[in-house]
């Protein structure tokens, strides 16, 4: 049963007809950073994005590719994945329409509507637009072309089955009324509401027979199933929902909010919300329709060829400063204008120079005035009460502001406390008070509260950055402890005597004209990184010696004792009993199995990997699974008769 501490965000799952442009980027970046703050908030999180692999668009251009459409998506697939881990998207599951579970859903639902009379048998002829995937009446088109990308549409005659969308005419104006903000914003609802539903919802062609790269339907497989209706389903697929295991959907459904782009609104608030009306399963809580990425004033699309490879941005300034940019900029409902120059000046002023230089300024001060030790606090006058005051408010303030996905005003209120922070450091001097024995207890207090600032503001940044406040913290010496929200309620005077480690400074400034003049060169593809990242992978597996392979020492471990991480929800912390030794062995297994379950096991330990800590865990080993990705299974690999821990695997 859903509760309040559960969270459930989507992104649409985008169409896998070629590459991915920094415009899709925007909403998947969005959605990670609510989906990371709700985890930090103490939700339980599923947060879901994937690939649409139907369809007439995609059977022509993997014709052109002299490829099979599987063979096309796969590939597809390959980059958007590749792209999203540059990213650090923290998605829970990533849905594939080819999935059998996803195509069984399908069937299922259209074998339901037909029964139930909601679909009926009848002709279709009219114009269709094939890069959207969209049909159109005339009154639609601008200039007698597709009015989302400008493009030629195509007059199409053929047997179609259509969904009887018009009976849920009354049932969708009334929701619209009882639910003011089922859609988001205010002028996308009016939008959708005046020029698409009052005037009167139309029966909706839901087959094609023209091509067969698609979902059959059951009771005639001359049939596909209607692109979108297919991809809208995956919001339930993604959660099991018809297949042996439903509990991520009863635990999750109805989603709390769809994250969706302006142009496929009208799908998500008509198609999406009839359709499951009349499968009687609840309505998403709420849509929210993103505006998009415009370069030169027009709006950044794949279907328009006017995109860019986000990963040139990714691999030449990081991960962080894309993300950053598209959540600084980014008012969730309204359009972001991008340029080089206004992403090089936003690294510069706010990355560079606010947040930047307030890390390098504090620890510099720490080293030179305190021998690199965080002080202890001496004393609270006005300048301190100020900033102590910001910190215990900011907490509540993005907590309210993320209750609603206002992504850009939380991370502009959280650098709001840096630059105050930064103007305390211009007031009170501490150049000047190490010159002052009398003022040491000042100087201590003052150095104290930069570097509890420093923790506050980098522990909420952890939603919308993820290199960077790992640095921080390591730069500060603060523990996991340190890094919760739970930490953050109150301004703390106990996080002290830390040592510090300046190191190299976080964003280097740039040369605005020569970034420039890279960002406007060509870039590179991203199936090429994607080529190149495989073809690596490939050499290291395919010509692996037998000496090299050695190396690798496996044993057999026992697993006696398993508990869960608390604050992570795929890690099970493993006591394994190796021989005569004992070890900690973190494994990302939680999804698919309880601890109890695997207590007593004997499982193949990888024993000769150099320890590394996750969730501030020292983990010492790895455990031997087995994945299936189509099937989001994992097995972890055990021995199948009695056999003494600790000996060697070969």
């Amino acid at each position: 049963m859903k509760n309040d501490k559960t969270y459930y965000i989507t992104t649409p799952i985008y169409y896998a007809s070629g590459r991915l442009t920094v415009g899709h980027c925007f909403s998947t970046v969005l959605a990670d950073i609510c989906a990371r703050f709700y985890r930090l908030n103490g939700h339980d999180v599923f947060y879901a994005t994937g690939s649409d692999e139907h369809g007439l668009k995609i059977a022509k251009v993997a014709k052109e590719h002299n490829m099979t459409p599987q063979q096309f998506v796969d590939k597809t697939v390959d980059e958007f994945k590749y792209i999203w881990e540059k990213l650090h998207i923290s998605y829970d599951k990533f849905i594939r329409t080819t999935d059998k579970h996803h195509v069984k859903l399908v069937e299922d639902v259209y074998n339901k509507l037909f029964e139930s009379g909601d679909i009926y048998l009848s002709e279709y002829e009219g114009l269709y637009c094939v890069p959207c995937e969209t049909f159109y009446t005339e009154s639609q088109l601008v200039d007698g072309k597709c009015p989302d990308c400008g493009r030629p549409v195509e007059k199409t005659k053929e047997e179609s089955y259509f969904f009887k969308m018009s009976k849920y005419q009354k049932f969708l104006e009334e929701h619209f009324e009882k639910n003011p903000n089922f859609l988001v914003p205010e002028s996308r609802k009016n939008e959708i509401y005046n020029n698409f539903i009052k005037p009167g919802i139309q029966d909706l062609c839901v087959s094609r027979t023209t091509f067969d790269w698609g979902v059959k339907l059951p009771f005639n497989d001359k049939h596909v199933a209607y692109v979108w209706i297919d991809a809208l389903l995956n919001y339930l697929s993604v959660l099991g929902y018809g297949g042996e295991n439903q509990a991520d959907y009863e635990k999750f459904w109805p989603c709390n909010v769809h994250i969706v782009g302006r142009d496929i609104s009208r799908f998500h608030c008509i198609i999406w919300p009839i359709l499951l009306k009349a499968l009687d399963l609840p309505l998403p809580k709420q849509i929210h329709s993103t505006g998009f990425i415009t370069l030169k004033g027009d709006r950044i699309s794949k279907s328009k060829s006017n995109g860019f490879n986000p990963l040139t941005l990714v691999d030449k300034y990081g991960a962080d400063a894309l993300r950053y940019y598209l959540a600084k900029e980014g008012p969730i409902f309204n359009d972001i204008p991008y340029t080089a120059e206004q992403f090089i000046n936003t690294i510069n002023s706010d990355l560079c120079n606010d947040l930047g230089n307030l890390v390098s300024r504090t620890l510099a001060m720490i080293t030179q005035y305190n021998g690199g030790t965080i002080p202890a606090p001496k004393v609270k006058d006005e300048e301190e009460s100020n900033i102590i005051r910001t910190c215990n408010e900011i907490l509540a303030k993005c907590q309210e502001l993320m209750s609603e996905q206002k992504v850009n005003d939380t991370i502009n209120a959280i650098f709001a406390v840096i630059r105050q922070a930064n103007k305390y450091i211009d007031i009170t001097e501490p150049w000047k008070l190490s010159k002052d024995p009398s003022k040491k207890e000042k100087l201590d207090t003052v150095l104290y509260t930069l570097s509890e600032t420093i923790r506050i503001c980098t522990t909420l940044l952890q939603a919308f950055m993820v290199e960077t406040p790992a640095k921080i913290f390591e730069k500060f010496g603060f523990g996991k402890d340190k890094q919760t929200f739970d930490s953050i309620k109150e301004f703390s005077f106990d996080n002290h005597g830390n040592t510090v480690n300046k190191g190299d400074n976080l964003f280097p400034r740039l040369d605005v004209k020569k970034e420039i003049e890279f960002l406007d060169t060509p870039t590179v593809a991203v199936e090429k990184k994607v080529e190149e990242k495989e073809e690596n992978k490939a050499n290291t597996v395919e010509f692996v010696t037998i000496d090299e392979f050695a190396k690798t020492k496996l044993l057999v471990g026992k697993i006696i004792n398993s508990e869960r991480v608390e604050g992570a929800d795929k890690l099970l912390k493993n006591t394994v009993k190796i021989g005569n030794e004992t070890r900690t062995i973190c494994s990302g297994i939680a999804k698919y199995y309880k601890p109890e379950d695997i207590i007593g096991k004997s499982v193949v330990v990888v024993s000769n990997l150099p320890p590394r800590k996750l969730r501030g865990i020292e983990s010492q080993g790895m455990l031997l699974c087995a994945v299936d990705e189509e099937k989001d299974e994992l097995s972890l690999v055990t021995i199948d008769r009695p056999i003494a821990d600790g000996s060697e695997v070969c």
